[in-house]
């Protein structure tokens, strides 16, 4: 197989949490396995890693990915925010790195039929974990026009979001909207294109994932539930992607600072090269931010 995966950031990753070759680390959006691969590559075969990832089909990927490193490595169908439930199940008491990178891998992204793409026509689901209930399509349909105005606002930071909202309910009104691209088309027709240097639904697009996913949620609690998991002297990464997520981790990681609890390891955060965004153009925004626990 193929793998398309490459891992954003990969080199500042191995650097900053400074691999041991015989400790635990966790992979919680383990995703095709790239960052997980490297890792393995240093600590195999007297360390060993947590892969844990909550959309089922890429695990599989991972795993054979990750297939040359057997006895190394366990993975996990499970949320991130379950990472204490997970090491409770797999009798890990503390870890010596944590990583977590939350940008939608490229696998989700070109499949069609997971609705994660205004630029691919295909259901409007944007679920991570297929086994969960509430889709894109179920938020667009049914709620009420004030929710989606938030939901467009806060997680979106989309400025037209009540004209998006407004075009929306005024349009599921006549028949419901079902794929992706009849989402685009609604909202083009709410605001015209001139008004925008990027797509007009990305930031609509980005907000339905993040309110079906819970994401921002889910992040908050990771952080802290991994950190308690974390030995002394071990490092946490976390890899956004947008600024309501890297928001989330710089200010978790000062108020650990200003417990006490840690060092920042990074003053600002780290962004790709031109080198790796010309080689992989979906890093352009990443940002990576490390900590350390000091007790």
């Amino acid at each position: 197989m193929i793998f398309r995966h490459i891992p954003v950031l990969l080199k500042e990753v191995l650097d900053l949490v400074c691999i041991k070759r015989e400790g635990t680390y966790i992979d919680c959006t383990v995703g095709e396995g790239g960052h997980s691969e490297a890792i393995l590559d240093i600590i195999h075969p007297k360390g060993f890693l947590v892969g844990i990832d909550c959309d089922e089909s890429v695990l599989e990927t991972a795993k054979e990915r990750l297939g040359k490193f057997a006895g190394s490595f366990k993975l996990v169908h499970d949320n991130f925010f379950n990472i204490i439930d997970v090491c409770n199940r797999l009798d890990i008491k503390a870890v010596d790195g944590i990583i977590l990178d939350v940008g939608i891998s490229s696998y989700q992204i070109d499949d069609p039929e997971r609705g994660f793409s205004f630029n691919k026509d295909g259901p409007l689901d944007m679920r991570m974990d297929q086994s969960s209930d509430l889709t894109a399509q179920s938020l667009i349909n049914h709620a009420s026009y004030d929710e989606l105005t938030k939901i467009f606002f806060e997680y979106g930071e989309e400025r037209y979001s009540r004209k998006i909202a407004s075009k929306i309910v005024s349009e599921r009104n006549k028949r419901p909207i079902q794929t992706t691209f009849e989402l685009v088309s609604t909202i083009k027709k709410a605001i015209p294109l001139r008004r925008y240097r990027i797509h007009p639904a990305t930031r609509v697009f980005q907000a339905l994932r993040i309110a079906v996913n819970n994401e921002l949620r889910n992040l908050s609690d990771a952080i802290t539930d991994g950190f308690s998991l974390l030995k002394k002297e071990g490092r946490m990464v976390v890899i956004s992607f947008h600024s309501l997520e890297d928001r989330i981790a710089k200010n978790k990681f000062k108020g650990f600072k200003i417990r006490e609890q840690a060092k920042i390891i990074t003053k600002k955060p780290l962004t790709p090269t031109e080198e790796e965004i010309d080689k992989n153009i979906r890093s352009r925004s990443a940002k990576l931010r490390v900590i350390e626990k000091t007790q």
